[in-house]
């Protein structure tokens, strides 16, 4: 498949960016709506969008340029390169969490109602970002004889991204399903983490291009605490309702 979508006084423009930025755009339809109905004005909800965006953006590549820095600093100018693929998902949450955190700080609101807001979003923006992946040829998985396998360079090879397309898509149908029927707040949130961080372990361990840490791949490690850490705390704040001490 052709990365190039199309061309515009000169300037190719790359399925890739195209597919983030409509990630993006149905997000934040989805995202202030479910604002509205926690309480949260629609215009608080967008001025956050307006530096949790960018700046998870630059925490996606940040992630991936420091888990690939053999090849960066041999090739310093492709670090900015983002049209070209190479974003992490991980790293755009920690991004996004961390503009969470000192957002609603400062607007005096409640960070767990932030939380899970996006989170519905956040899962139906992956499962979308994930063909932008498809259309660079990355993000695949080695050899197999399964009949849904895709042919890169002239192999049949496992379609990961798709995997995770279609995980994340059912990820994000039942949190909007079991969203109303949640009484903690950050349990929607949590779920999401714990939910897209089961399938990515396994996943990860088809794909050929994982970020390695030592003998590790990356991704799998952090799936590992989230789910772990994740679990604690969605735990740990069912409990804290059972005893009516939830912040």
């Amino acid at each position: 498949m052709d990365p190039v979508a199309f061309t515009i006084f000169g300037l190719e423009v790359r399925w890739y960016g195209l597919l983030i930025a409509i990630a993006v755009l149905i997000g934040t339809l989805i995202a202030t709506k479910e604002a509205g109905r926690k309480g949260i004005k629609e215009e608080t909800f967008i001025d956050f969008l307006l530096f949790a965006v960018p700046v998870a953006i630059i925490f996606a590549r940040l992630y991936y340029v420091v888990f690939s820095w053999d090849y960066y600093s041999a090739n310093p100018g492709q670090i900015l390169n983002f049209r070209g693929g190479g974003l992490a998902i991980h790293g755009a949450v920690i991004g996004g969490a961390l503009v969470a955190i000192v957002f609603t700080k400062i607007k005096n609101l409640k960070f767990w109602t932030f939380a899970d807001v996006a989170a519905p979003s956040l899962i139906l923006g992956q499962a979308i970002g994930r063909w932008g992946n498809f259309a660079n040829q990355e993000a695949h998985g080695g050899p197999t004889d399964l009949p849904w396998g895709i042919m890169i360079d002239g192999v049949k090879v496992h379609p990961t991204f798709l995997y995770e397309s279609i995980w994340n898509l059912m990820v994000f149908l039942f949190l909007i399903w079991y969203r109303k029927k949640s009484k903690i707040e950050g349990e929607i949130f949590l779920l999401y983490v714990i939910l897209y961080s089961v399938a990515r372990f396994f996943i990860e361990g088809l794909r050929t291009d994982s970020l390695m840490f030592g003998p590790f791949r990356v991704a799998q490690l952090i799936s590992i605490l989230t789910i772990l850490v994740g679990g604690a705390l969605l735990y740990n704040r069912k409990r804290a309702a059972q005893k009516g001490n939830l912040e």
